[in-house]
């Protein structure tokens, strides 16, 4: 992690679109996780036509599935963007693969974790990419975060708001606020 250069932007997205508001989430829970977590905001800054507008607290997480490995850093950012939604998830992991991200086994440790939660009310299903997020109702270390920068969203499977979705979640693992700050 001491290379502090990233592939040059736009990481292969193009311009174009309507300007959608999105949610994702960013987490780590290998090496310096704050660093890796600010590393992919500056990255996701670069993508062609993509602003964020707002980032949640960094929350210290337990982990969930797997739980013989490190606490997470967890946190939420809202972007605006014209870029149409796989392209993003595309940029998204791009920026895992940039940073060092490897993926040895499911819900095991991360160098750095980018999950598209939201893609404004739209609902998409396929091979590749499912938003809403088909986790999210499951996942306080998500939900808390993003309770903080868009309680009243309205997620357009449930019809709930985040705040409603996070009143009812039976996740009862660990999810506590850090002094930690990303800087946009």
């Amino acid at each position: 992690m001491n290379d502090t250069r990233l592939p040059a932007p736009p990481y292969g997205v193009p311009k174009g679109g309507t300007g959608r508001q999105v949610f994702i989430s960013l987490g780590s829970n290998l090496g310096d996780r704050l660093q890796y977590i600010q590393r992919a905001v500056e990255a996701i800054k670069k993508i062609a036509s993509t602003k964020i507008r707002a980032v949640s607290s960094v929350y210290e997480t337990e982990p969930v599935g797997k739980k013989n490995q490190p606490e997470f850093l967890n946190a939420a950012a809202e972007l605006d963007t014209t870029v149409e939604a796989r392209q993003l998830f595309r940029a998204l992991k791009g920026i895992e693969q940039s940073l060092g991200r490897t993926r040895a086994e499911r819900w095991g440790p991360r160098e750095i974790d980018l999950d598209l939660l939201y893609y404004d009310a739209e609902i998409l299903a396929d091979a590749e990419l499912t938003v809403p997020h088909p986790e999210i109702h499951k996942r306080r270390f998500v939900l808390v975060p993003l309770a903080e920068i868009a309680g009243e969203f309205t997620d357009p499977a449930a019809n709930k708001s985040i705040t409603q979705i996070l009143d009812r979640c039976t996740d009862t693992s660990i999810v506590k606020k850090t002094s930690f700050t990303i800087k946009m």
